[in-house]
């Protein structure tokens, strides 16, 4: 299965620590949206979309990306994030909504919390300090065993 994750993470690179465990065990190639050419992805049998959770969805990048993907006939994706709050249903609802309008079938959704130093949480030292810790990075790697099943 020929996988590629798409991903935005800055900040903490949090995203991109769980994004690396997903490219290990999926032989993945990881590239930022503006390294994407959107008709390059239907080369890909699985392909992840990520990034934190900005204003209760994902990066715009990622979003702007999606927007431009030619229809696919189910094709396989899947979504991840990190955010300082856990809350799949809503924070993946843009973007699954996007990626569901353009074809793609959603095969899994993986989140965990994320070190946040934003707006006021950098004034108390941030939240969730040291995550995702190495609890996330194994449920990221059995999330990703799954996907190579489906």
């Amino acid at each position: 299965m020929k996988s590629l994750i798409i991903l935005y993470s800055y900040h903490h690179n949090n995203t991109e620590k769980i994004a690396n465990v997903f490219a290990k065990v999926l032989a993945a190639e990881i590239k930022k949206p503006q390294e994407v050419e959107p008709k390059e992805i239907q080369e890909f049998d699985l392909v992840g979309f990520g990034s934190g959770i900005y204003g209760e969805k994902h990066h715009k990048e990622i979003l702007d990306l999606v927007e431009k993907l030619p229809l696919v006939t189910n094709k396989k994706a899947f979504i991840f994030s990190t955010s300082a709050l856990i809350d799949n249903a809503t924070k993946h609802k843009t973007l699954k909504k996007k990626l569901e309008s353009k074809g793609y079938l959603i095969a899994g959704e993986f989140s965990c919390k994320g070190f946040n130093t934003n707006s006021f949480m950098k004034y108390f030292g941030g939240m969730n300090k040291g995550r995702p810790n190495e609890k996330d990075l194994k449920l990221a790697e059995e999330f990703a065993q799954n996907m190579l099943k489906k």
